[in-house]
C-alpha cells in the first residue's frame, strides 16, 4: 500500500491536528444538539437528516476559508435509526418517511471532517420523556446499558489497553440489562481520510468472527470512533430489503463503467465526497444518483451502507464518540448529551470489575494548558472563539 513517496501520515502528535479534529468536533457536537433539539412528536425524519447535513456544511464552511484546497464537511451522512431500526437509515425525498411519535427510541447518528479529520457522534433518546416522568421498561435499560457501555469504553480505550477487554465489558453491561450488544458490529480507529482504519473493535462476536478478528493494543495517538449499538433483542442486525442511501467510495478498487450515467455521477462523488461516506440526498437530481449508484456499487467502486434491523417490537439504543489518545491520557472530543434521570432501570452493572472501572475518573488532569493553547490556535483559524469540547465522563 504505502510507498516511500507516500506523504508522511498526520497524526495528533501534531497540534494542528488535534485542532482540526477539535473543530470538527465542535460542529459535530452542535448539529447533534441541533437535530436533537428539532426531534419532537409529528417531525419529520427526512426534515431531521437534512437539518443535520445543511448545519455541517455551512459551519465547516466558515473554517479554513483561506485554504480553498482543503476538503472539508460531513464524515457520515445525518442518520435518524427509528426503534427496531438499527442503523444509516437517512431516506431520499422519494423514499416513504418516518414521523417521530412519543415513545419512539430515536438513535442519531452524523460525522464531521476538517481536511479529513473526522470526529463522529451518535446519540439515543425518547420522544417526549421529561424529568417528571421518566422513562422506565426496556427502553430504558437499553439505553442506560448503552450509555454504560460508552462510559467503560471511554475509560478502556488507551494506551497498552487491548481491543478485547472492551468486548468483554460491554458483553458484562449488556447481560446485567438484560440486553444484548449487536452480533459483530465494529468500531473503528480513524486516521486521515479514512473512516474505517484498520484496527477495530468488535461487539458480540460470533464464534467465527472471534477467530478471524484481529486482536489489536491501543497505542498513543491513535484515534478512535467508538461506536455502542444494544438491543432489547438477540442482537441479530439483518437487511430487510430498504434501500440503501448512503455509500463510500473503495479507492482500491477500479472498474471502467459502461454507462455515461454511471460515469458522471462517479466523477461527481470523486470531486465533492474523496472517500468519505455520503447520502444519495446530496445529489441535484436524485433520480439521476439512484440510477448512477446501481453500477457503481455492483463492481464494488462503491461500498454501501445497508439499513440494518433487529426484530420488529424491539428496540436498539447507540452512543458513539470520538477520542484522541493523548500522551497525557484519551481525550474525549465528541460529547454525551446522556441525561441520566430521564431513564430509571431495575438492573443495574452487578460485575464488581466493571463497577470499579465506571466508579473511576474518566477525566484528565493536566489540559489547561493545551486547551488554552488549542483554543488560541481554532481562534486564529476561524476569527471566533471556539468552546473545545472537554467532556470526560457525562456522570
Amino acid at each position: 500500500m504505502s510507498g516511500d513517496d507516500d506523504p508522511q501520515e498526520q497524526t495528533i502528535a501534531d497540534d494542528l491536528v488535534v485542532t482540526k479534529y477539535k473543530m470538527g468536533a465542535e460542529i459535530a457536537n452542535q448539529a447533534m444538539k441541533a437535530v436533537v433539539d428539532a426531534a419532537k412528536e409529528g417531525v419529520s425524519v427526512i426534515n431531521l437528516c437534512q437539518k443535520g447535513d445543511v448545519f455541517i456544511m455551512a459551519e465547516t464552511g466558515k473554517v479554513f476559508k483561506k485554504e480553498k484546497d482543503m476538503k472539508k464537511g460531513i464524515a457520515f451522512p445525518t442518520s435518524v435509526s427509528v426503534n427496531n431500526c438499527v442503523c444509516h437509515h437517512s431516506p431520499l425525498k422519494s423514499d416513504p418517511d418516518v414521523t417521530l411519535k412519543n415513545g419512539d427510541l430515536v438513535k442519531i447518528d452524523l460525522g464531521v471532517h476538517v481536511d479529513g479529520f473526522i470526529s463522529n457522534v451518535a446519540h439515543c433518546f425518547v420522544v417526549g420523556v421529561t424529568k417528571e416522568a421518566p422513562l422506565t421498561g426496556r427502553k430504558a435499560d437499553v439505553i442506560k446499558a448503552a450509555h454504560l457501555c460508552a462510559e467503560a469504553a471511554l475509560r478502556l480505550v488507551k494506551p497498552g489497553n487491548q481491543n478485547s477487554q472492551v468486548t468483554e465489558a460491554w458483553n458484562k453491561i449488556a447481560k446485567s440489562f438484560k440486553c444484548t450488544p449487536i452480533e459483530g458490529m465494529l468500531s473503528h480507529q480513524l486516521k486521515q481520510h479514512i473512516i474505517d482504519g484498520e484496527k477495530t473493535i468488535i461487539q458480540n462476536p460470533t464464534d467465527q468472527q472471534r477467530k478471524d478478528h484481529e486482536k489489536a493494543e491501543f497505542e498513543v495517538h491513535e484515534v478512535y470512533a467508538v461506536d455502542v449499538l444494544i438491543s432489547t433483542g438477540e442482537g441479530k442486525a439483518k437487511d430487510a430489503g430498504q434501500r440503501t442511501t448512503i455509500y463510500k467510495r473503495d479507492p482500491s478498487k477500479q472498474y471502467g463503467l459502461k454507462m455515461k450515467t454511471s460515469r458522471m455521477f462517479f466523477s461527481e462523488v470523486e470531486r465533492r465526497f474523496d472517500t468519505m461516506p455520503f447520502t444519495l440526498r446530496a445529489f441535484e437530481d436524485e433520480g439521476k444518483a439512484r440510477l448512477g449508484v446501481v453500477e457503481c456499487a455492483k463492481h464494488e467502486l462503491l461500498q454501501p451502507f445497508n439499513v440494518l434491523h433487529e426484530k420488529e417490537g424491539e428496540f436498539v439504543a447507540q452512543f458513539k464518540f470520538t477520542v484522541l489518545l493523548m500522551a497525557n491520557g484519551p481525550l474525549r472530543i465528541t460529547n454525551s448529551l446522556f441525561e441520566p434521570e430521564l431513564f430509571k432501570s431495575e438492573h443495574e452493572v452487578e460485575d464488581p470489575e466493571v463497577m470499579a472501572l465506571l466508579q473511576s475518573s474518566a477525566s484528565r488532569k493536566t489540559q489547561k494548558k493545551k486547551k488554552k493553547k488549542a483554543s488560541k490556535t481554532v481562534e486564529n483559524a476561524t476569527g471566533q472563539p471556539l468552546e473545545v469540547a472537554e467532556t470526560g465522563a457525562a456522570e
